[in-house]
């Protein structure tokens, strides 16, 4: 076995030539070539994505084994080295930078040399030996990197999405509708453009946070239905060149078995291998998700201003300490954390969008970055929500005094009293509170309205002008 410098290395060879492989990897030239090439930001496709891959593999091996098309030893050599892939075991072996070749043909081919190397040494074999399990004609048999990384991204997204994603902001919603209930009758000012509006409670409040996530869940759920369309057996333009008749129904029925998730065959291959459609809608649906929870985030933030000259109407956890030259500072950090992850998202949605224009033709060659930043997304919003909710919003809590006492002194107040004493009396009331620094309660009690005691309490009540307890809460 020949050397590099220090490294082993075997000598292996593609349609362009000999190529050095480091004889401790799975995978082969074609993948050791992009190495090379493809330097660019040290980021790569996440495990997500290999365990798709793997998926692919598994069913597609188990369809050209039942087509006849694929020697039955060597089909289950490939699909047992395939499930080696999806567990995660050779996870160090994909080792392609996320920005490389269109289509993903360079990932395509690590995973077909991986799982070669991998079947051949099942079968006793030394990696290399491609004259008896061959990457391309076997592993890769009946598909085309332009058909399989379309694919990987629909199994993908969807598999981190139901199983990730979800159930965090299920939690979150569940925690906001708590809230909700328990601060029902903390009654607060209301703020509209920042300036005083009529009173709220923090519990309203939170049941329009939660309303925000259960319609942000509801939308991300009717993405899902697009992204369960796959394009099992398109090959390379759409018209399923060199796969055996029944061969995508067939890889359809194993996906599901593999996975539990009841995938169905695209219904136009054609705009399956050209277009992006469910990708871009996914990718809009998690934008959507980003941007609720950074309004989120944002109000927490203001609501905890403080301790002594904000708003100061909640405690958020300290989870560390705030400044490096202030001593005792404690910031919103876990609310910060969160903007940054939505921004992020922001950001990714962007890059998917002008991938997803970006197909030419037959093929929309832009899948690696499609990729790289759908699932980002789903990661950092599973992983900021999943922190945000256990060490934030968990054990919020309530200044209820200074709340019911800002409130009060809400020139808002005035609002109630303009159906009985018309628009423009109740404006006067509420500009001569403001010029005298009084509250509205004490310039009503200075007049004569022609209202009882009892009008004006339960006028001035902030409470009651909330509505708290209806079924509008």
């Amino acid at each position: 076995m020949p050397f590099t410098g220090d490294i082993m290395v075997r000598v292996e060879k593609d349609t362009l030539g000999r190529v050095e492989v480091p004889e401790d990897v799975y995978y082969g030239p074609q993948t050791a070539r992009a190495v090379i090439n493809f330097r660019v930001s040290g980021q790569r496709l996440p495990p997500a994505f290999i365990r798709a891959q793997a998926a692919i593999k598994m069913a597609s091996a188990k369809a050209n084994m039942k087509a006849g098309k694929l020697d039955r030893t060597l089909g289950e050599a490939i699909y047992k080295a395939s499930q080696e892939v999806r567990s995660g075991r050779f996870d160090d072996h994909f080792v392609l930078d996320a920005f490389q070749s269109g289509a993903g043909t360079s990932q395509n081919m690590n995973a077909n040399e991986v799982i070669a190397n991998r079947a051949l040494e099942t079968l006793g074999y030394h990696k290399g030996r491609y004259d008896v399990v061959h990457p391309n004609d076997h592993v890769n048999m009946s598909q085309s990197s332009n058909d399989t990384t379309h694919t990987a991204i629909h199994i993908a997204a969807t598999e981190t999405i139901i199983n990730e994603l979800l159930p965090v902001l299920e939690t979150l919603q569940d925690e906001l509708d708590a809230k909700a209930k328990e601060y029902i009758r903390v009654v607060k000012p209301g703020r509209t453009h920042l300036q005083d509006a009529v009173p709220v409670t923090l519990g309203q409040e939170f049941s329009g946070y939660s309303r925000m996530l259960k319609l942000d869940k509801r939308r991300l759920e009717n993405v899902l239905k697009d992204l369960k369309e796959l394009n099992m057996g398109g090959t390379a333009t759409g018209t399923g060149l060199n796969t055996p008749e029944g061969f995508g129904d067939s890889a359809i029925n194993e996906m599901n078995h593999i996975t539990g998730i009841d995938f169905r065959l695209a219904e136009n291959p054609f705009e399956a291998t050209q277009g992006a459609g469910a990708i871009l809608g996914t990718s809009a649906a998690l934008k959507g998700i980003g941007v609720d929870l950074t309004k989120l985030a944002n109000d927490l933030r203001l609501l905890s201003s403080g301790p002594r000259t904000g708003f100061g109407e909640i405690v958020l956890p300290a989870v560390q300490p705030g400044s490096s030259i202030m001593p005792g500072k404690v910031n919103p950090v876990m609310a910060e954390m969160l903007d940054m992850v939505c921004f992020q998202v922001v950001g990714n949605d962007t890059a998917v969008m002008m991938a997803a224009q970006g197909g030419q033709c037959e093929l929309n060659v832009f899948t690696p970055v499609l990729a790289h930043n759908i699932l980002n997304s789903i990661t950092i919003l599973t992983g900021g929500i999943d922190s945000f909710n256990e060490r934030c919003l968990r054990d919020l809590t309530v200044n209820a005094d200074h709340c019911s006492k800002m409130a009060e002194s809400s020139l808002a107040l005035g609002t109630s009293l303009a159906p009985k004493i018309g628009y423009e009396k109740a404006a006067e009331i509420t500009y001569e509170a403001h010029r005298t620094n009084s509250t509205i309660r004490e310039v009503v009690e200075r007049k004569d309205l022609g209202l009882s005691k009892e009008e004006i309490d339960d006028l001035l009540d902030p409470l009651n002008m909330t509505g708290a307890g209806n079924d509008r809460t």
